[in-house]
């Protein structure tokens, strides 16, 4: 079998050259554009040594480049390390020591943010000039020594490989706040993309926007899925202001547009419902963690002719695990939904038992997209995947229907006073507030309850809001031992590149390698120095503290 991407490609190249594929900007490529670059860059990847299993570094954002210097990789039958743009000095050190890549394709700051060409070890390197969108015709190759390298013959085919074989590395968040290297092989990435394509019902005719980063397993989803479809992609990072997104998504007749919470979030505060409803979208989909009801709610009414599709699924999964058909989806309102095209899900105890519906156990998931391991972590591989099962690590039921539900994080959950409380939940409420533009909840010891939930809040800009009146919020919402004893306000949250809450950053009081830094609001410092003073030794970067 051979890698998954390069033939899609080739295979449309064939049949509709002229075919839109790939837009950023002013830049456009046809399939026989992108199909050209590839074998290009391929060409130049193999006469510096290249081949069947080596692993290729890429650190460059979202831009035509990037899909090119992916598909280059697997042309040749080797693995692309996907790295992002927004990696640490820890992150980075973690990556070069477990990844073993001889080669690297990095973006110009990239480059510059790893410390330059001759303080990394690599055989081969390339970097794409900065306000390169031709797709990669003018990937700049350089040796360790800053020696360019001259042209060379372009692939004209795909090398055959073992279908199991790492294809591609995706990072997730580790429980040390390190990046962890999910192990792609072209298997998965060919069953999950074919799986995607069935349930959306993806066409040649459609095309998506792309916001999220290619180096995140949802983003990676939608290229991948669009170009085994033989559809399109606008990769435009500027999307994620509201004004923009809903522009390019009018300018460019996009039918498809891919959200994680926190997108659908900011839409909702900024955007009037009347101005959702022009353009040619077919549908919509979300994932990336739970969205509150309200917000739900609110996408469906909004986006509506086009039909929101609620999604679930891990990095470890290749990206997808479940949906919720549109059509169940008022029925069953905050459910997962139901297993994609080859995929079991089941509702495990701790001994892989399954629980009948209702019961609340482990959700664990098997099939031909589940990863083969993570990168240089053995023990942690053999805890994750055991005996082909993933073991997703979020808490779960199932209902007479065969329908999932999320009940929280397996080592997220908080227990109060006895009781097992998703910290979720909290959160959505403390969302519900006009006053709140962003909230995350982690525990805290204490001596009575043994934990205790503590808010992190980020106010809406220009907004004064007090801990009491979130406090009395959350009470008027939930029982009283899910309101937040403490709340610190916060200019920004801790988040990844994908937009996903580096929860184990706020415990331990840190921005994380992949998030922002934990300061405290203008407002919030200036009201009460005292406080922060006090509790200083409780975050290394104190937020303010209120009762």
């Amino acid at each position: 079998m051979r890698p998954p991407i390069p033939d899609w490609i080739f295979t449309h190249a064939r049949e509709r050259p002229a075919a839109p594929a790939l837009a950023a900007g002013e830049a456009r490529l046809t399939y026989a554009d992108l199909a050209a670059r590839v074998r290009r860059f391929a060409g130049a990847l193999q006469a510096t040594g290249a081949g069947p299993g080596d692993r290729v570094l890429l650190a460059v954002r979202n831009s035509p480049a990037a899909a090119v210097a992916s598909a280059a990789i697997q042309l040749l039958g080797g693995c692309a390390v996907d790295a992002g743009t927004t990696a640490g000095l820890g992150a980075r050190e973690t990556i070069l020591g477990r990844a073993g890549c001889r080669y690297a394709i990095f973006g110009g700051r990239e480059l510059l943010a790893w410390g330059g060409a001759q303080a990394l070890p690599f055989r081969g390197l390339w970097v794409v000039p900065e306000g390169e969108g031709a797709g990669g015709a003018g990937l700049a190759a350089l040796l360790p020594d800053g020696t360019l390298v001259g042209p060379a013959a372009a692939v004209e085919a795909p090398v055959e490989v073992d279908p199991d074989a790492p294809a591609l590395v995706l990072f997730t968040s580790g429980s040390t706040g390190l990046p962890r290297g999910v192990v792609l092989t072209s298997r998965n990435l060919e069953a999950n993309s074919r799986a995607i394509a069935a349930y959306l019902d993806l066409r040649p005719s459609d095309c998506a926007l792309l916001v999220l980063p290619l180096s995140y397993c949802y983003g990676r989803s939608v290229l991948q899925t669009h170009l085994l479809a033989g559809g399109s992609v606008v990769l435009d990072d500027r999307s994620r202001f509201a004004s923009t997104l809903l522009a390019t998504l009018s300018v460019e007749g996009c039918t498809g547009f891919a959200g994680v919470p926190l997108n659908f979030e900011l839409l909702r505060r900024t955007t009037g419902l009347e101005s959702l409803h022009a353009g040619r979208l077919r549908y919509v989909t979300q994932a990336g963690g739970p969205m509150s009801v309200e917000t739900t709610r609110w996408a469906r009414a909004a986006f509506a002719p086009a039909q929101l599709v609620v999604m679930y699924g891990q990095t470890e999964a290749t990206a997808r695990l479940s949906y919720l058909p549109p059509g169940r989806a008022a029925e069953k309102e905050g459910s997962i939904g139901i297993p994609i095209p080859g995929v079991t899900l089941r509702v495990a105890d701790e001994d892989g038992s399954e629980l009948p519906d209702g019961a609340v156990g482990e959700l664990i998931a098997r099939g031909d997209n589940v990863a083969a391991g993570y990168l240089g972590e053995p023990e942690e591989s053999a805890r994750v995947f055991r005996d082909g099962w993933l073991w997703t690590g979020d808490l779960a039921y199932r209902d007479r229907d065969g329908f999932f539900f999320l009940a929280g994080r397996a080592r997220e959950i908080l227990k109060i006073a006895g009781r097992r409380v998703s910290p979720v939940e909290i959160e959505h409420a403390l969302l519900s507030h006009p006053s709140v533009a962003d909230a995350a909840i982690t525990g805290t010891a204490d001596p009575l309850a043994g934990e205790v939930a503590a808010a992190w809040v980020v106010p809406r800009p220009g907004v004064r809001v007090a801990a009491e009146e979130l406090q009395r919020h959350c009470r008027a919402r939930l029982g009283p031992e899910r309101v937040p004893r403490t709340v610190r306000f916060v200019v920004a949250l801790p988040r990844s590149e994908s937009g996903k809450l580096l929860r184990g950053a706020l415990r331990e009081g840190l921005a994380g390698e992949w998030g922002q830094p934990i300061v405290p609001t203008p407002m919030a410092k200036e009201a009460s120095r005292g406080a922060a003073e006090e509790d200083a030794g409780l975050v290394s970067a104190p937020g303010v503290e209120q009762r």
